[in-house]
């Protein structure tokens, strides 16, 4: 585990990507080749996880080849995070507890895909992802939320929230595989080191977090078209094997892939990748901005 230190730039990395997003069989690799990406920045990776009840900040290779081996985890959000480390179980971050765990090590700066948010459908379903953001002074950088989502409602639930909404080179809040939508960020910024000042005071300021977004890169999105057919085929094949509950989400992703013949895994990890390496240049300049 990391030993806080207010001026070190740190990223916190979750492990619901690793866990649920990715093939297991790649999942080691690609859990070395972000904490690389990190480091290669200037910056210290803090992958973030419970195993066996233990909840790890900055897991070692060791301990992350260990997580990946078990043969079940589950999927902690913010509200069974405490029984799933009370029960001694082995479980992946969402969103909201890499930064529940993150933050009381004191570190500012996570790196996603997607924030979770509203989800669609006549069903209450909101994530708790946005909870946090109210109540964690976070930068939580990613590529907007999950296209399965409804992301309109999910981007005025940010706003009514009072969660600020920050574009990095883009004025629209992106959807994950798709880079353009209608929905405006409340301001953008083009350069790293003005918007890592910028983040440096305004944790301080609101106490609340902040979502960066920046769109999936351009060769690796998904035209929209192809995307509509692709989750019409992928809900249909998850619906009639009878998934209910959090288990539907991970199955329509695994369908995607498989439909869209992987398109859409390697659009997963294009902007991850981008949004870690943004990540860590927002960690070394906000802890520059701290001197």
């Amino acid at each position: 585990m990391t030993t806080p230190h207010s001026n070190q730039a740190r990223v916190a990395l979750e492990t619901t990507l690793l866990a649920h997003g990715v093939p297991r069989s790649g999942a080691l690799e690609f859990a070395h080749e972000l904490e690389e990406m990190v480091r290669s920045r200037g910056a210290a990776p803090n992958t973030i996880g419970v195993l066996r009840g233990k909840p790890l900040i900055g897991m070692s290779h060791d301990q992350i080849a260990d997580f990946l081996s078990q043969p079940e985890i589950a999927k902690a959000n913010s509200s069974n995070l405490g029984a799933l480390i009370h029960q001694s179980r082995t479980a992946a971050t969402t969103v909201s507890t890499t930064i529940e765990l993150a933050h009381e090590q004191g570190i500012q700066v996570m790196a996603s895909g997607g924030i979770g948010g509203v989800h669609r459908g006549a069903d209450l379903d909101i994530s708790a992802d946005l909870i946090a953001l109210t109540r964690i002074p976070m930068a939580v950088v990613c590529s907007g939320c999950k296209t399965l989502l409804d992301v309109a409602a999910t981007r005025e639930a940010l706003e009514t929230l009072g969660v600020p909404v920050i574009g990095f080179g883009t004025d629209v809040f992106p959807a994950f595989y798709l880079r353009d939508t209608n929905l405006p960020v409340d301001a953008r910024f083009d350069d790293a080191s003005d918007l890592g000042v910028f983040l440096s005071s305004e944790l301080v300021r609101t106490g609340r977090g902040v979502v960066v977004c920046q769109p999936v890169p351009a060769d690796d999105a998904i035209v929209r078209d192809d995307w509509n057919r692709w989750l019409n085929g992928a809900e249909e094949r998850v619906a009639n094997e009878g998934a209910t509950g959090r288990d539907v989400t991970p199955r329509i992703l695994k369908a995607l892939h498989d439909i869209s013949n992987g398109a859409t895994l390697r659009a997963n990890l294009s902007l991850v990748k981008a949004n870690v390496g943004l990540g860590a240049d927002l960690a070394v300049a906000m802890s520059r901005a701290r001197l």
